[in-house]
Formats: C-alpha cells, structure tokens, sequence
C-alpha cells in the first residue's frame, strides 16, 4: 500500500474511532498477523503509525 493510501486509511479510522482508532489499528494488525498475512499486517502497522502522528505526543 503506499503513502497516500496510508494516510487515508488513517484519517478515515482516526474520524470513525476518534482515540481509539490506534488500538483498532493494532487489532487489525494482530488479525492479520495472525492469518499469515504479512503484507497486510504491515500496511496496519504504517497506519497505526500514522494515526499516532496525528494524535500527536501524549500530555503528561
């Protein structure tokens, strides 16, 4: 998936879910681990990082 793709994918997750769109990104990317799929996993790996740059950094 490329970068574009990526990021849309983000936005639109991150709009749905609002705060927890990461963490639904990172059970998306457990599932497909899980199924052996590695190109996909990947693909939520990058948009799960990409939903923390939108979130920005964490308030202590």
């Amino acid at each position: 998936m490329d970068m574009t793709t990526i990021s849309q994918h983000a936005h639109a997750l991150y709009r749905a879910h609002g705060d927890r769109a990461e963490a639904e990104a990172q059970k998306q990317y457990r599932a497909a681990e899980t199924r052996g799929a590695s190109a996909e996993a990947e693909d939520w790996k990058a948009i799960r990082r990409t939903i923390r740059m939108l979130r920005g950094p964490n308030e202590s």
